[in-house]
């Protein structure tokens, strides 16, 4: 009599097994990320939309408002406006003069010498601390009636100017300390320079090529995907300027540099209408969406990838 032997177990259960392991440990190693997204991103994301669609001040229990703060933004708040111009001159000023003045300094930069590094790291320490409080305190000391730039100016017979008090010049100080803060988009140029194959560089220079003809024919459409990545974040960290406007000149004078996040901050801790500034701020993120979804959709034309 043939004795039956034990069937095995099959390889198809073992190894649908090991990929649920896998899987379980894999969610265990992102468990840190994924409950701070949830807590700290996602969760008060779903709580602003739930406080735009109502009437909060913090003191008193939501009520009910629906589409009220969105039809208020768009069809009465004036001032609503005047942060939208002052907002899209901000981002149209600032974010190109950033981009060119990080490519120059970049290109400066990139030759092989002594001290290079010495010198990158003193260029680059501007974005470590142009954010801060500090240094907005010192650009507002620097360009009042009494400071360094009047002073120089001086010099020259120019007559002292209140740049920071003066509606037709006080955002451009904030342009110019945005400019100051090249430092991030610089280093991002800096490695986009060192993957340009030198070959291309070496057929130019045989063929004759001047250097501006080697810049606009070589450089820059090889940088194209490099100018795209730095242009996407810096006009969505310029649509979201706020320290700088706040310390230098709180907005004033006349609204002359009330930026969309300083007016959304007067809404929520001024005047405490949370659920108003809540509607402000979903309406920062779709701006914010549409204008890199623009900036995406114009890369077709302008944008050149090595295949």
């Amino acid at each position: 009599m043939a004795v039956k032997s034990e069937s095995a177990p099959k390889a198809g259960g073992g190894r649908k097994l090991n990929k649920h392991a896998e899987s379980v440990w894999g969610y265990a190693f992102i468990s840190p990320w994924l409950i701070g997204f949830l807590a700290l991103a996602l969760w008060p994301m779903l709580q602003s939309l739930y406080y735009s669609l109502n009437h909060y001040n913090l003191l008193e229990s939501p009520k009910w408002a629906g589409m009220a703060n969105y039809r208020e933004i768009f069809m009465e708040d004036q001032t609503f406006v005047q942060a939208i111009k002052v907002t899209f001159t901000y981002v149209v000023l600032s974010v190109p003069l950033k981009l060119i003045f990080a490519l120059l300094v970049a290109m400066l930069l990139y030759k092989a010498i002594r001290g290079m590094t010495l010198f990158r790291a003193i260029f680059y320490l501007p974005s470590l601390v142009g954010g801060s409080v500090a240094i907005a305190a010192i650009w507002r000391n620097l360009f009042g009636i009494d400071g360094i730039v009047n002073k120089a100016l001086s010099l020259i017979g120019i007559p002292a100017t209140d740049w920071i008090n003066l509606p037709t010049t006080s955002l451009y100080t904030l342009v110019m300390l945005a400019v100051w803060q090249f430092g991030s988009s610089m280093v991002i140029f800096l490695a986009g320079l060192k993957q340009i194959p030198k070959d291309l560089y070496e057929s130019a220079s045989v063929d004759g090529a001047s250097r501006i003809r080697t810049f606009f024919r070589i450089t820059l459409p090889m940088l194209t995907p490099i100018i795209l990545f730095n242009l996407v974040m810096q006009t969505i960290g310029s649509f979201q300027m706020f320290t700088q406007a706040f310390v230098v000149t709180q907005g004033g004078p006349i609204n002359s540099t009330l930026v969309y996040a300083l007016y959304l901050y007067q809404k929520a801790f001024a005047y405490f209408d949370m659920g108003y500034a809540s509607a402000l701020a979903w309406v920062l993120l779709i701006l914010i969406a549409l204008s890199t979804w623009i900036i995406f959709g114009s890369s077709r034309r302008w944008v050149h990838y090595e295949n």
